[in-house]
């Protein structure tokens, strides 16, 4: 695959609401992922594709990660699981947990659809939900925080 096509494909995947894209044509086989702060481990897996030519953050315009002392404190839950996140049981029903309201352990916090199942995402401490890290809808991938419970 040659380097224009690629960089038209790097500009596609950085302008669209996609997430990733992967190509197979004939023997070549490109994975272009985007990510952001709530996805930031994926940028090894963009480098391992993108060529030498092309610096990962140029390509798809990451933005910088805020300083560490302004993030809030507290548990953190995270997903069990590749899908895609929802606050609530369906899209007119009221979510299931707010900022400021408390949880206690075990507790149906969030729904994580993977292949067509619904999975309920319980809270795994008691506590007040701090931040909610991640918007309704969003593809969530394993090990991303989704909730702060302090």
């Amino acid at each position: 695959m040659d380097l224009r096509k690629l960089k038209t494909l790097i500009d596609l995947v950085s302008e669209s609401g996609i997430a990733e894209l992967e190509i197979t044509e004939a023997q070549d086989k490109v994975r272009i992922v985007k990510f952001s702060q709530a996805t930031a481990p994926l940028q090894s897996a963009h480098q391992a594709y993108a060529p030498q030519a092309f610096a990962p953050s140029a390509a798809v315009g990451v933005a910088e990660a805020p300083a560490a002392a302004s993030a809030p404190e507290g548990h953190t839950v995270k997903s069990p699981m590749v899908g895609s996140f929802y606050r609530a049981s369906s899209p007119g029903a009221a979510a299931f947990v707010e900022i400021g309201q408390t949880v206690k352990e075990g507790q149906a916090i969030c729904i994580i659809e993977a292949m067509k199942l619904l999975n309920e995402i319980e809270a795994d401490k008691s506590g007040i939900i701090k931040a909610i890290l991640v918007e309704n809808g969003e593809p969530v991938e394993y090990g991303q925080p989704l909730f702060l419970i302090g």
